[in-house]
């Protein structure tokens, strides 16, 4: 019998050991025991499935779920993942302990995107290729105010620990 390795939605490489995508689900469990993850931080107010839940205590994977709530923009024509979940997000995806590590939320397009352009950003790559980044992976569903969250997010607020990862 031939086993099929399927990807989650949205699917991404970040940095070695760091991953991104949309919440997995049982098709995707295969693929993910070939990552060897220690660490899932899922960012969205939904719990996690019941089956994700017990593959993740299966494998002795780590959830590091956010449930936020997320802000509604002046406009009314987005939401973005509040600063304070950023910042959490930011300083377990930092931690190299917790590698490998999966990047998540339900489509793996905007709560996961920001997280990932405010990480770009403390790398210093430039706005252009966060943002180009950012538009990949949400289609045609971008969200002006995380743009414009990850524009204006202060990376002084981060801390770097002593032990980074080399990539940063």
């Amino acid at each position: 019998m031939t086993q099929h390795f399927v990807p989650p939605q949205n699917f991404g490489y970040v940095e070695e050991d760091v991953f991104r995508s949309g919440l997995p689900q049982g098709v995707n469990f295969t693929f993910l025991e070939k990552l060897k993850l220690k660490t899932v931080v899922y960012l969205s107010p939904e719990a996690p499935s019941p089956q994700l839940l017990e593959f993740l205590a299966d494998h002795k994977i780590n959830l590091c779920h956010f449930q936020h709530h997320t802000r509604q923009s002046v406009t009314g024509t987005g939401s973005s993942v509040p600063e304070e979940v950023v910042l959490s997000a930011l300083n377990i995806i930092l931690d190299r302990s917790k590698y490998p590590l999966l990047i998540s939320c339900q489509r793996g397009r905007h709560h996961t995107g920001t997280v990932v352009g405010c990480l770009r950003k403390l790398q210093r790559w430039n706005l252009t290729s966060i943002l180009e980044e950012y538009r990949r992976h949400a289609g045609a569903k971008v969200i002006n105010v995380n743009e414009q969250f990850i524009e204006f997010f202060d990376t002084d607020l981060v801390v770097v620990p002593q032990d980074k990862p080399k990539w940063l």
